[in-house]
């Protein structure tokens, strides 16, 4: 089966920035009657609401074939028909090839060795910048004028580093523009991403958000500073949601999930860091070996490579397909 690229994941980005544009309006109500705490419980309401409703998530029907499970996957799909008050396809669900879960060596097989080391370091920076940027904004907009500041220091007093300092409501309202930013951010990338390929829009997304960022170095207004961290939060959401669709698309069935899983395992480790390091991501987005620009999720490890390298812009013709829809 040859399924679109996976430009259909941006609804479920759209969600992310929902919730990030929601936690400010949460803090903007709680911070200054109940403080952190209750901010803290409440944010984490909504996780506890998923842990609950996860357990009616279906698996997918995919990962069920791959894995013999055929009965399985065959409810799923009635289930999904159901409720979407659409037929099941005709024909017979089948498999051509039975495979394997994928396992770690297989991200390091000489097909996807120079992949999967761009994608951790891609995956790490991105979020490395992401997360960085989030923090730095607060700790912008708590300093203020640092021009004027720094041109006056023997007149300022010194502050206890570990003393906590609330954001006041102008604060809170320029965080909200600049969370306000992802939703462009989304959309562009979503423009983008077709045109100009995964791999530009991800080296295009980490270069501006790296110009925007050293730019906040200069002395500038507070206008100014708010538009420059509303651009640079603008398109490192976008190369995040760049990121999100090329990994899945470039590794098979089998080590998708482990290939998805270990990327993002690479962001959480690079969200603990800092937001300096764009610019040797938007270089190591290039040198990513394949484009899935107009190419369908790849079903085996075991199909000739070069086959992969050709794109659906080529032929389809010489690709044979089964009854079912699957590929053989």
């Amino acid at each position: 089966m040859v399924t679109p690229p996976l430009t259909h994941t941006f609804p479920c980005q759209v969600f992310w920035a929902i919730g990030t544009v929601f936690e400010v309006l949460l803090a903007v109500f709680v911070m200054p009657s109940l403080g952190w705490r209750w901010l803290l419980m409440l944010s984490a309401a909504p996780l506890l609401l998923f842990a609950v409703l996860c357990f009616w998530l279906p698996e997918s029907a995919r990962y069920d074939v791959l894995s013999g499970n055929q009965e399985k996957a065959i409810a799923t799909l009635k289930r999904i028909a159901t409720e979407n008050g659409a037929p099941m396809p005709l024909g017979k669900l089948i498999i051509s090839r039975q495979e394997d879960r994928g396992k770690m060596r297989d991200l390091f097989t000489p097909h996807f060795r120079w992949t999967t080391l761009l994608l951790w370091f891609i995956w790490f920076s991105n979020a490395f910048s992401y997360y960085g940027l989030v923090l730095l904004t607060t700790e912008l907009f708590q300093a203020g004028d640092v021009c004027s500041i720094s041109s006056r220091k023997k007149a300022v007093e010194a502050k206890c580093s570990l003393a906590c300092e609330y954001l006041s409501k102008e604060d809170y309202m320029d965080l909200l523009w600049t969370t306000l930013s992802e939703f462009p951010g989304v959309l562009v990338t979503l423009w983008v991403i077709d045109r100009l390929g995964r791999k530009k829009t991800m080296a295009l997304c980490f270069l501006v958000f790296s110009l925007c960022s050293l730019l906040l170095f200069v002395c500038i207004g507070r206008n100014v500073l708010t538009l420059l961290l509303f651009i640079a939060r603008a398109f490192i959401s976008g190369g995040f949601q760049a990121a999100y669709v090329y990994t899945p698309e470039v590794y098979p069935t089998a080590t998708r999930a482990l290939g998805l899983g270990t990327c993002s395992g690479m962001a959480r480790v690079g969200a603990l860091i800092t937001p300096f390091i764009a610019q040797a991501t938007a270089v190591a987005s290039c040198f990513l070996p394949i484009e899935t620009k107009g190419r369908g999720l790849q079903e085996s490890s075991h199909r000739e490579w070069g086959q992969e390298m050709v794109g659906r812009g080529t032929s389809n013709a010489d690709v044979p397909r089964s009854n079912s829809g699957s590929q053989e």
